[in-house]
């Protein structure tokens, strides 16, 4: 017969409190590092900004990203060409002006990115996923777009972001 009093906990009781405070410890610990990580890569990626170049909020889907903003032939031309990282919460928005069709391409990029390709009302029309780097393959919108977002391979689906999902932005007015 067990004690129904509750000041006694049986041996596996204690084990289940025990793993679970662990567990959460650990997923708590892991969070805060990588919350943490981000801010220093952020930290970090902001001092190595081209001079000039004011990183902008962005968010979707309630997803924050600071951005570079690329406005001029010349800033678009160059992107991401030649950066050897970029933080997750980092990524490179190109303004065309106006609703055009765009086709993009990954010379001299070494890193894999997602592209987002936006209509002018911030609505995404379609995502590129994990480019393939250093490639001279065009990649083309489909569609006339405003505006293309740069992200890191593999963070769109990390994220679930899908065509329709809208992009907050001051380019983009807000409806």
């Amino acid at each position: 017969m067990t004690d129904p009093s509750p000041s006694r906990m049986s041996p596996r009781r204690w084990f289940i409190v025990l793993f679970v405070a662990v567990t959460l410890g650990v997923a708590g610990f892991s969070v805060w590092s990588n919350l943490a990580r981000w801010h220093s890569n952020d930290a970090a990626l902001a001092q190595s900004l081209p001079p000039g170049v004011v990183p902008e909020k962005l968010s979707i889907a309630g997803h924050a990203f600071t951005v570079e903003v690329m406005r001029t032939d010349a800033e678009r031309a160059k992107g991401l060409m030649f950066r050897r990282m970029m933080p997750p919460s980092h990524g490179m928005l190109f303004d065309f002006k106006a609703d055009i069709p765009v086709a993009m391409w990954m010379k001299n990029t070494y890193l894999s990115l997602d592209m987002l390709f936006i209509k002018a009302d911030g609505a995404i029309h379609r995502i590129e996923r994990r480019t393939e780097p250093m490639s001279e393959r065009t990649i083309a919108a489909g569609a006339p777009v405003r505006a293309v977002l740069e992200l890191n391979g593999g963070v769109a689906d990390m994220l679930g972001l899908k065509p329709g999902d809208k992009v907050m932005h001051p380019m983009f007015p807000a409806k």
